[in-house]
């Protein structure tokens, strides 16, 4: 498996295994260790995390599998995003979800991802959501504080348009790693609200969350569903390529964007199939009509 920079120190692996529902797959903490583990040897060594995932759960999860051999930790890299307070029954007194982008809460966020993770430091901290309340000074701050320390070396976001990803990177002492955003057949917003463009310009590789929109473009419902996965099993029988999942981590992985996608499922096959994909000579037409079959027009 390949891996792509980031910035000039820092890269991850060109597939990224994506975490949000690990309490759903019930794995015993050997069992997810064995999983990261068979990650790792076909070189899916970055794993990505949030605060919230699994009700504030799943970094724990992970940490006390990683225990189990604390010696993998300097095989892998540890993305995790924060900013998103949830009112769940492990915070009762939150009346509604909202962002927190102060500084104390940001730092106080990462100690609580260290205290999970059972490592002293976060290879990079995303902010999750952008915020109609946000100050970019104080972010700036605590992303400084927490290079400073040795806890976070690398800093980025999710799900920021380009006006949200600029105002912040001026701030920060260092220019942001990646965005990332939903990227899909499915879901070409980004395509559409000059993220890509912006990537390209800035030489930005964004992480792709949801690549297979939640699982729907392997069971379509919608007619826009099933355009594309009819479309999608036509070229995989031309191509000869046995999943259409890995007809779209190709078309995902084309781009000259460097799009990276975020694969989340606890079957090593399916993440095989991610990795394979790299290797996939998708043409030029080819990728046209995946992107035609979402849109339902031709190009003008």
């Amino acid at each position: 498996m390949n891996t792509i920079k980031l910035n000039s120190d820092f890269q991850i692996s060109r597939i990224v295994h994506g975490l949000w529902r690990l309490t759903d797959w019930n794995l015993s903490n050997q069992e997810l260790l064995k999983l990261t583990q068979q990650c790792t040897e076909i070189g899916v060594t970055t794993f990505d995390q949030a605060d919230i995932y699994g009700n504030y759960s799943c970094e724990k999860l992970f940490g006390d599998a990683l225990s189990l051999k604390p010696e993998l930790r300097k095989e892998i890299q540890l993305l995790t995003k924060c900013g998103i307070k949830l009112n769940t029954d492990k915070f009762p007194s939150r009346e509604l979800k909202y962002y927190d982008y102060s500084y104390d809460y940001i730092v106080s966020s990462v100690e609580n991802s260290l205290k999970n993770f059972q490592t002293d430091y976060i290879d990079a901290l995303l902010l999750h959501r952008p915020s109609p309340f946000f100050n970019p000074e104080e972010v700036a701050k605590a992303f400084h504080d927490l290079k400073q320390s040795g806890k976070v070396l690398h800093f980025g976001v999710s799900n920021f348009n380009t006006q949200q990803f600029e105002t912040l990177n001026a701030f920060t002492d260092e220019k942001l790693i990646t965005n990332q955003v939903e990227i899909s057949p499915s879901c070409l917003e980004h395509f559409d609200n000059g993220n890509i463009d912006y990537f390209l310009q800035k030489n930005i590789h964004p992480m792709a969350w949801s690549p297979l929109a939640g699982g729907q473009l392997l069971h379509p419902t919608t007619e826009k569903e099933h355009r594309i996965f009819n479309t999608l099993s036509e070229i995989a029988n031309q191509l000869d390529i046995k999943s259409v999942d890995q007809l779209i981590y190709a078309w995902l992985l084309k781009h000259p964007a460097g799009i990276i996608p975020v694969v989340g499922t606890q079957h090593i096959n399916r993440i095989k199939n991610a990795v394979e994909a790299s290797s996939i000579d998708l043409s030029l037409e080819q990728w046209f009509k995946i992107y035609n079959a979402s849109t339902g027009v031709e190009l003008p």
